[in-house]
C-alpha cells in the first residue's frame, strides 16, 4: 500500500500538481522559551507527525495575548528552533490587534510583537510574529522535473468548487522536504479548501520570472 501511495504521489508531482495543506495559527519555540513557558528541563512532546519530515505537532499549547484579545490553546510545532516565531493569519492579527508583516518563515527582523503564555510562565517577544507568505515545499527531483528553482515565484491554481489562482507563491527546494503547498486559513476559506485538495502549478513565462 505504501508503495502504491508513493507511486500515485509521484505521478501527481510529474503532472505539475501538488497537495495543498492549510496551516493554522501556530508557534515555533526556542529551547530557552520552552523552559520559560513549560518549566525548566521541559521538552516538547510529539503528538503526531506533520507532512514535512522531522516536524511534528506537540501536545503542548500556549495562549497568545495581543492588545485587543487573546487566542487560547494555540498549537506548538516541534522540534525547537533557534528563535521563537509565531505564524498568524491576517484575520488573527486583526482580532489580536497585532501588526505583523507578510514574510517567509524565518524572516522575522522587525516583525510583530506579542505575549506568549504557558502553564509555567509568560514571555514577551519584541519581534517574531508574521503572516506567512504562501509557499510550496519541493524536493530537488520534483523541482527539476518542473524546471523550478529555489526562491522562484509561481502561480498555483487551487482546484476546488471555487477555484482560486494564487500568485506570488514562493518555491522552497530542499532534500529535507516533501512536496506540499502551504496556505493559511484566510486563503483556504477564500478558495473553499476542505479535505484533500490539489493545486496546479503554473510556471511563469520567461519574461515574467524574477531576476
Amino acid at each position: 500500500m505504501e508503495q502504491l501511495i508513493q507511486a500515485v504521489m509521484a505521478a501527481i508531482e510529474r503532472a505539475g500538481l501538488i497537495e495543498v495543506e492549510v496551516s493554522a495559527r501556530h508557534v515555533h519555540l526556542s529551547r530557552d522559551d520552552i523552559e520559560k513557558l513549560f518549566g525548566k528541563g521541559s521538552e516538547l512532546t510529539p503528538k503526531r507527525p506533520l507532512s514535512q519530515p522531522g516536524q511534528y505537532l506537540s501536545e503542548e499549547r500556549v495562549t497568545l495575548v495581543g492588545p485587543r484579545g487573546k487566542k487560547e490553546r494555540v498549537a506548538v510545532l516541534g522540534p525547537a528552533r533557534s528563535a521563537t516565531q509565531v505564524e498568524l493569519s491576517r484575520s488573527d492579527c486583526v482580532e489580536l490587534g497585532i501588526k505583523a508583516p507578510l514574510r517567509e518563515s524565518g524572516d522575522t527582523a522587525g516583525s510583530g510583537a506579542i505575549v506568549i503564555e504557558g502553564p509555567k510562565g509568560a514571555i514577551e517577544i519584541k519581534e517574531g510574529v508574521i503572516v506567512a507568505q504562501r509557499h510550496v515545499h519541493m524536493t530537488p527531483a520534483a523541482a527539476s522535473a518542473l524546471d523550478l528553482a529555489d526562491k522562484e515565484r509561481v502561480a498555483v491554481e487551487v482546484l476546488t468548487e471555487r477555484p482560486v489562482i494564487f500568485e506570488d507563491v514562493v518555491v522552497r527546494v530542499s532534500d529535507k522536504f516533501s512536496c506540499r503547498m502551504h496556505i493559511d486559513f484566510d486563503e483556504a476559506n477564500a478558495a473553499f479548501v476542505d479535505g484533500f485538495t490539489l493545486g496546479r502549478i503554473k510556471k511563469k513565462l520567461p519574461e515574467e520570472k524574477n531576476d
